[in-house]
């Protein structure tokens, strides 16, 4: 009768465990690759109009970090930054947000060639960008499967991608600083949290290599901002920043901003 007991419990407990990562897939996928689903959305700039005289211009790119899914003040990493450089210039900071939830760099590659997306990078000042997330975790599939040589595949299409990303970028523009936010790890608290710690490392190690082959490309690291404790930093959905997260980010990114003479 306790063989019989002890048995049910472990079914129960396996069966509760499975629905947990099956819940958080489906949650991961709704969250990061619902709008981007389709082929490459054309979006409307936050600020359409053309870059205003002796105006500081801000363009971001990139994902639903970047739009700042999960902050529920709506700032995001992006907001925090603003705030900052409003104290470091009398000027007016013009802000243009292209960042699509859901995207991947394969999508980013393609809305770079869009002619309106041009223009506002042309016009740019300062760029800030995230990508990778969604092109590693895969709608929460690098959960299911994180073989290395799965990993290793994804990982080299991603880096080829990014370097077509930052050509692209030094063609349109070849001057404003490209702030691009590497990958911080939501799942370090898991069983398999070692692991996909190692994986997201070497992901951004391999981004860092290909950013220092441009001019003005910094790669902004945020792992460590939530190495330790990282379910203080996440929004419910256990995979975005929550107000907290984000301005640790913004933070961080906004420290390594520095503004010439001209921008002040």
């Amino acid at each position: 009768m306790a063989k019989r007991i002890i048995s049910i419990v472990v079914a129960i407990c396996v069966a509760t465990t499975m629905l947990w990562i099956f819940g958080l897939i489906v949650t991961i996928q709704d969250q990061f690759f619902y709008e981007a689903s389709s082929s490459t959305k054309q979006i409307e700039a936050t600020n359409s109009n053309s870059k205003q005289k002796d105006a500081l211009s801000i363009v971001a790119l990139g994902d639903s970090l970047t739009r700042g899914t999960g902050d529920e003040t709506g700032k995001g990493y992006v907001g925090h930054v603003m705030d900052e450089l409003k104290k470091r210039t009398d000027k007016q900071i013009q802000f243009t947000n292209l960042a699509i939830k859901g995207q991947r760099s394969a999508q980013l590659i393609e809305q770079l060639k869009q002619k309106e997306v041009q223009r506002q990078i042309i016009e740019a000042d300062i760029i800030l960008m995230t990508i990778g997330g969604n092109d590693l975790f895969r709608g929460g599939e690098a959960l299911r499967d994180l073989s290395t040589t799965q990993i290793e595949k994804e990982k080299k299409k991603f880096i080829e991608q990014l370097n077509t990303i930052f050509l692209l970028i030094r063609k349109i523009n070849e001057d404003a600083p490209v702030f691009y936010i590497a990958l911080y790890n939501p799942f370090n608290d898991l069983d398999n949290g070692k692991e996909t710690s190692a994986i997201v490392r070497n992901w951004n190690y391999a981004a860092s290599e290909v950013a220092a082959q441009y001019k003005s490309i910094i790669c902004v690291p945020t792992y460590d901002l939530f190495e330790l404790q990282v379910n203080d930093y996440l929004y419910t959905d256990k995979f975005h920043p929550n107000k907290e997260g984000y301005k640790r980010m913004g933070e961080r990114v906004a420290a390594l901003i520095t503004l010439t003479e001209g921008e002040k």
